[in-house]
């Protein structure tokens, strides 16, 4: 336990006297924030699913051949609430807006549940790069446009029967007439629109404008799912840069593999224990 709280101490100060802070958020962020894909959160929300197609968590539930349109979008329909557009800010969002907020802050995000805006965070220093549940886009990505799914996806789970949904509810491309998906990157038909481009450009500007100055970079819950997106990376510029120093929360994986031990700080425990710690005066 001293060690911990010598970790929470010297962490703060990190935080305190850094010129920049960047956020890497992976999914044991949102987890510890309560937005786990299986147990009772889903069977109170996927029960008739669970009955029908005997799935056993959201996650993989995703990766299910749906036979018809009808079927995939009732189930996607409930995804995208449950997880985004019927939610609001969870309170560890808000707690770790208030370790940053006062500061030179940048986000880059795995997520695609829209908590960082939610929570209050500026979008214009948030990069989500796997795209998000609040948005759909042409399965050929035939055009490089997002449609705000909102509407439509409460308007499906309002009519949604034995698991499915209203023929005339499934949407179709506006610009070549075929099937429409959930904007994730599942395949290379992920749509990058414009805001994707301009906030991969700030993100990078970011690390560029900051790179001789003093930036913590503050991972939480990322794994090895996509670790070329952010856990690679970040450990690859603390390396590269003097003045930068790693905080990794993970509880599963804070082990490093490059010769950085000596400007890391790596906790094994749950974020929301470390983020509330850290917000303590």
């Amino acid at each position: 336990m001293s060690n911990l709280i010598d970790k929470i101490d010297k962490t703060k100060k990190i935080l305190e006297n850094a010129d920049g802070i960047l956020i890497g958020a992976g999914a044991g962020l949102s987890t510890s924030a309560g937005l786990d894909y299986s147990g009772k959160r889903f069977e109170n929300n996927f029960g008739d699913f669970i009955k029908k197609y005997h799935f056993t968590d959201m996650y993989t539930a995703g990766f299910y051949d749906f036979k018809t349109e009808e079927e995939k979008w009732a189930f996607w329909a409930k995804h995208m609430y449950v997880n985004d557009i019927g939610i609001e800010a969870t309170e560890l969002y808000k707690e770790l807006l208030k370790l940053v907020k006062n500061k030179n802050y940048f986000v880059i995000t795995t997520n695609v549940d829209d908590q960082f805006y939610k929570a209050g965070f500026d979008k214009e220093k948030v990069f989500s790069t796997q795209g998000s549940y609040k948005y759909i886009q042409c399965k050929n990505a035939c055009h490089n446009k997002l449609y705000d799914a909102s509407d439509l996806v409460k308007e499906m789970i309002k009519n949604t029967k034995d698991c499915k949904i209203p023929t005339e509810l499934v949407p179709k491309c506006p610009v070549c007439g075929g099937k429409m998906e959930v904007n994730l990157r599942i395949d290379a038909n992920f749509v990058q629109d414009d805001n994707w481009y301009m906030q991969n450009r700030k993100y990078e500007e970011f690390v560029e404008k900051n790179k001789e100055k003093k930036v913590v970079l503050l991972e939480l819950g990322v794994g090895f799912n996509t670790p070329g997106i952010i856990r690679i990376p970040f450990e690859q510029m603390t390396y590269q840069n003097p003045n930068w120093k790693l905080i990794r929360i993970n509880k599963d994986a804070s082990a490093t593999f490059l010769d950085i031990q000596n400007r890391s700080i790596l906790f094994e425990n749950d974020i929301k224990e470390i983020v509330d710690a850290l917000n303590e005066k």
